[in-house]
């Protein structure tokens, strides 16, 4: 066993499975993977399991229904700090978090509790991306900072985590099973004082496949961070 764990969250990524566990293979880091499904319809469990038959570093787990990519991460970590592996690293199946940067996250995570990727750091960062798409990730990051009154690019899924470092009880405290999940539990790891660093990425747009996330999904999460809000001005918001 590796001292070292990716874990990504599946649902529907067929297409991008193959090519991530290859790419994955390019970075000479001694890595376990492990794959959370949320009971996907297009045949990504058959790709998973055939990878770990002749990939000894591969795991997985098979969830009885779509819980939310939020939930996937907790049963991530719970899954992980079990097999008491130092170093988690969380990242899309999607192909836009190019396993180049793992390297660095690695490097950052000497001098912090958390390293997590930015979109934010530098111009330009979002290649080959719609404008509307830039348009509402350059919103919800203008709401999360102002709001939650954290800087930080706190919506995005590629991170890497100390768990010597951070407590299991507070990655999974974050109320919300979805999309919100992410920069609740940062603003949480804010409140809580752990050492937070962000790194500069460049983020592909998806090319195979389409995004999971759904005009329900952004009505849910907008809705979600102004609740988060009133309970943090108004000194309601449970941080244990």
């Amino acid at each position: 066993m590796n001292n070292i764990i990716i874990i990504v969250p599946i649902l529907n990524e067929k297409k991008n499975i193959e090519i991530l566990f290859k790419k994955l293979n390019t970075i000479n880091i001694g890595f376990d993977l492990l794959f959370i499904d949320d009971n996907s319809s297009d045949g990504s469990r058959e790709i998973i399991k055939n990878l770990a038959k002749n990939n000894q570093n591969i795991n997985y787990i098979f969830r009885p229904k779509k819980m939310g990519v939020g939930s996937a991460h907790k049963d991530g970590f719970i899954w992980a700090y079990k097999k008491n592996y130092k170093i988690i690293i969380t990242m899309d199946a999607d192909l836009t978090h190019d396993p180049k940067y793992i390297k660095f996250l690695i490097e950052e995570l000497e001098n912090c509790d958390i390293v997590i990727t930015s979109r934010f750091l530098k111009k330009n960062s979002l290649e080959n991306w719609p404008l509307q798409r830039i348009f509402l990730t350059r919103t919800r990051h203008i709401l999360i900072s102002l709001l939650l009154s954290i800087s930080y690019d706190a919506s995005g899924a590629f991170r890497c985590i100390n768990c010597e470092k951070i407590s299991l009880s507070d990655l999974i405290l974050a109320k919300n099973n979805g999309y919100a999940y992410f920069w609740e539990s940062i603003f949480i790891l804010h409140k809580k004082k752990y050492q937070i660093t962000e790194i500069p990425i460049n983020l592909s747009y998806r090319i195979v496949g389409s995004s999971k996330m759904t005009v329900k999904d952004i009505f849910i999460s907008v809705s979600y961070l102004m609740i988060v809000f009133l309970k943090k001005i108004l000194g309601k918001y449970n941080f244990k």
